[in-house]
């Protein structure tokens, strides 16, 4: 089974990791195992398979998940070479912008709360 992207696209990706993106971690299959790992742990850390579930949720949820999966995919395709970006300083304080809206996301999408409100959306 060929695997392709259900939260977010890799333009969505790149978007984020910005201009100093390597074009290895840039390239098409670099970016799908990137989301697909982002996906399944997004999955996990919120005990609820969303990709299986995905044509269902509404647009709220949906949009939690781009930004979630988009960020930590992001994560990786810059981790990967940071030589592209004017300093080390400069990837990391991207990565750390990634991995706070990351957190917040994954947040949302366990507290109850939000969840229901999400619903009822």
């Amino acid at each position: 089974m060929v695997y392709s992207e259900i939260f977010a696209t890799s333009a969505e990706v790149l978007q984020k990791a910005g201009f100093g993106a390597s074009a290895t971690s840039s390239a098409a299959a670099y970016i799908t195992s990137f989301m697909y790992q982002a996906e399944s742990y997004i999955n996990v850390l919120c005990h609820y398979n969303f990709s299986d579930n995905y044509s269902t949720l509404n647009d709220d949820v949906r949009g939690i998940l781009k930004e979630a999966a988009s960020n930590l995919a992001a994560i990786y395709v810059i981790q990967y070479d940071t030589r592209g970006y004017p300093s080390t300083r400069d990837a990391e304080n991207i990565i750390n912008i990634c991995w706070a809206r990351f957190e917040n996301c994954v947040h949302l999408l366990n507290d109850e709360a939000a969840a229901d409100f999400l619903k009822k959306a």
